[in-house]
């Protein structure tokens, strides 16, 4: 007779790159087995039983790992609890933060601490953290992936908050020796400075004049850049919020040549179009920008074929002032999008349009962003595998309300859309997160040690 905690009976579950009948079995807060959804008379199992119904699909829980939690220091952009909420509306469980906007930034043991504390009893999903390269931790990077972050993340060119500098490109190729010695990872906000000074600025309310701001060209320089140095260091490099499908050969061609490269992109990129853009509306400014639509099909062909592993949300918050919402001056807008809550039903609603089924989507926004951190137990539902679920029903749909978003500021550029899908509870662990007013924030924090 096999003791279980929980048994999940799903007629639809996505187990790897396929999506079949299933019983999860939990014990402990992992999977303990997967089980034939009609087992036979014989089977004796003893566990309580949570059955699905016929129009939810069971989804490994999403893992992001390009969020913006900007606590402490910058807390009133967000914070934990309200970004973990957010995360958890979503079907995401597990969240890695970006050592950017917070003050301090995460570029010392110090600033790692403080973050640690912040994030302790407040988290809804289970959080890690990034570290910061920047001009002033170089050759000091080796504290901090030791006491567990799971990687490094730095910029080209201005981050748009002085306390995180960009580094030059002597400074890039130092970080990746460094870097390549303890076999970190670099992440790399890949725009190139001299292209971007040499464009023309970005002011007014045309969307057409901030495009013109941030070239294509921009982010072809950044990877060519990227990939020849991770060729001569041996380092491994990701490419963050890839925008432009131009750099997809060039990143194509380099790993097939061996370079350990990778990349991601986001929902913003893969579901909007600049052609869409309304001039004036600061929602949707983001950096690197939202280009055209058939820039955006090139991104989806990239998926397809595997040269960009994974979608995550680059969620950036800021109070709705920074965003220039009275003048919709796209120069003195805070770039960023807010889009944690709301990743899975607008990649889903793209991806069924193009005859992609769900265990894709699951690959690309819960198992390679988790194999990309080093969290081989998170991402997936396997055995041994921690027990975090999305149960997402596919064929329902949302129109989004920014007054039922969980993130602190409700200001989205997609206010108002529908979008397919609907995620009706959220597990960690092998138990539902609850998000009422009496919820008991239940995340852990993670590091490559405590997975």
């Amino acid at each position: 007779m096999a003791e279980y905690d929980l048994l999940i009976r799903a007629p639809r579950a996505v187990i790897g790159r396929s999506e079949e009948p299933c019983v999860v079995a939990v014990r402990a807060g992992r999977v303990a087995d997967l089980l034939e959804y009609d087992p036979p008379a014989t089977r004796k199992v003893v566990a309580p039983v949570v059955e699905l119904a016929a129009d939810e699909v069971l989804l490994p829980g999403l893992v992001d790992t390009h969020v913006h939690v900007n606590e402490p220091g910058r807390t009133e952009w967000e914070g934990f609890a309200t970004a973990t909420r957010a995360a958890a509306a979503g079907g995401v469980t597990t969240l890695v933060d970006m050592p950017l906007n917070a003050i301090p930034p995460t570029v010392d043991l110090a600033a790692l601490d403080a973050k640690q504390r912040a994030a302790a009893d407040q988290a809804y999903v289970d959080v890690g953290f990034f570290g910061g390269a920047v001009p002033g931790s170089l050759g000091r990077l080796r504290p901090l992936h030791d006491a567990g972050v799971f990687g490094f993340k730095c910029f080209l060119l201005p981050s748009g908050v002085d306390e995180f500098a960009p580094l030059t490109t002597e400074e890039l190729e130092f970080a990746m020796g460094e870097i390549a010695a303890f076999d970190g990872i670099l992440l790399v906000h890949a725009e190139d400075a001299a292209t971007i000074e040499a464009a023309p600025s970005a002011s007014g309310r045309q969307y057409s004049g901030f495009l013109r701001s941030r070239p294509p060209s921009a982010e072809i320089r950044a990877v060519e850049t990227l990939v020849r140095l991770a060729r001569e260091t041996g380092a491994r490099v990701h490419v963050l919020h890839l925008s432009s499908g131009d750099t997809v050969p060039l990143i194509a061609a380099a790993r097939a040549d061996g370079v350990r490269l990778s990349a991601e992109t986001c929902p913003h990129y893969l579901t909007l179009a600049a052609e869409d853009v309304p001039d004036g509306d600061t929602t949707y400014k983001c950096c690197p920008p939202i280009r055209e639509g058939a820039n955006r099909d090139r991104l989806w062909d990239a998926l397809g074929s595997g040269a960009i592993d994974a979608v995550v949300s680059d969620h950036s918050p800021c109070p709705a002032p920074l965003k220039h919402l009275d003048t919709g001056d796209f120069g003195a807008a805070w770039g960023g999008i807010a889009s944690l809550q709301l990743g899975l039903s607008l990649v889903w609603q793209a991806a069924r349009r193009r005859g992609l089924g769900l265990p894709r989507v699951a690959e690309w926004m819960a198992t390679k962003p988790a194999d990309l951190v080093g969290l081989p137990q998170k991402g997936r539902i396997a055995v041994g595998a921690a027990a975090d679920f999305a149960v997402f029903a596919p064929d329902d749909s949302i129109v989004v309300d920014p007054r039922t978003l969980h993130h602190r500021h409700p200001v989205t550029p997609y206010a108002g859309r529908e979008a397919a899908g609907r995620v009706r509870q959220t597990w960690l662990r092998g138990r539902p997160i609850g998000l009422g007013p009496d919820a008991t924030p239940r995340g852990r924090l993670l590091s490559r040690a405590v997975a």
